[in-house]
C-alpha cells in the first residue's frame, strides 16, 4: 500500500451531498476541486500506509462528531466558493 491522505476519500465522498443543499453553486470539475481543497486545508490529515491503518481510519471516521466536522468544512467550503468561482458564470454546471 502506498502513503495516502484518508481524508482526501472522505471528503471526496461527501461533497455531492452537501453540495445538494446549495443549489446555486456550480458543480463544474474545477469548483468542486477548489471546494475539496479548501475543506482539507482545514481539516486534519489522516495519513496511512498499511491496510490495518486504513481499516483503523475509516472506523475512526465513522464517528458523528468527525463527520460532523467533515461536512462542516465542506459546507464552509461551498460557501466560498459559490460566492467567489474562478471562472466566469457562462461555465456554471
Amino acid at each position: 500500500m502506498e502513503l495516502r491522505n484518508f481524508m482526501e476519500d472522505i471528503v471526496s465522498q461527501n461533497i455531492s451531498s452537501v453540495l445538494k443543499e446549495y443549489p446555486n453553486c456550480c458543480r463544474c470539475d474545477e469548483c468542486r476541486m477548489d471546494i475539496a481543497c479548501i475543506a482539507l486545508n482545514h481539516l486534519p490529515p489522516k495519513y496511512v500506509s498499511t491496510h490495518q491503518g486504513n481499516i483503523y481510519a475509516r472506523l475512526d471516521g465513522m464517528s458523528v462528531s468527525y463527520m460532523t466536522r467533515v461536512i462542516e468544512e465542506i459546507a464552509k467550503a461551498i460557501e466560498i466558493v459559490e460566492k467567489n468561482p474562478r471562472h466566469d458564470a457562462s461555465k456554471r454546471v
